[in-house]
């Protein structure tokens, strides 16, 4: 049977699920409704033109991935206080989400593939 996200969320500790369905709620808040949630890569990921965002489980907590090297950079203020590298942010259990700043860089990665798709079409269209 093929995983969804539903299953895992349900699959993690209580503490860590809650977590979860939190960073959820707050990712399928802002994308838009044709958004496509699956599994990769064994972990809950957004599909917009492209791979968007994801989130995933970690031993004392959650992580969201913004899927870009670059991203994070532009919200380095932001970011202050918060473990990340990469294209990832670190949320240990019992600490607050920051639901504002998932919401920032989860619209400007839909900016990102929405503009992507766009200089896609257009190059298409121009041979």
């Amino acid at each position: 049977m093929k995983p969804t996200v539903d299953s895992y969320i349900a699959s993690e500790p209580a503490a860590i699920r809650t977590m979860l369905e939190e960073i959820r709620g707050i990712i399928k808040s802002v994308v838009p409704e044709e958004t496509e949630e699956i599994i990769s890569y064994m972990v809950p990921c957004y599909k917009y033109n492209g791979m968007l965002v994801g989130f995933g489980a970690r031993k004392d907590g959650c992580s969201f991935y913004a899927m870009s090297t670059t991203i994070l950079g532009e919200f380095e203020k932001e970011l202050k206080g918060l473990k990340y590298n990469g294209t990832t942010i670190h949320f240990d259990v019992g600490k607050k989400l920051p639901a504002a700043l998932i919401k920032k860089i989860t619209k400007q990665r839909i900016k990102y593939n929405t503009e992507k798709a766009l200089l896609k079409q257009q190059l298409k269209t121009k041979k």
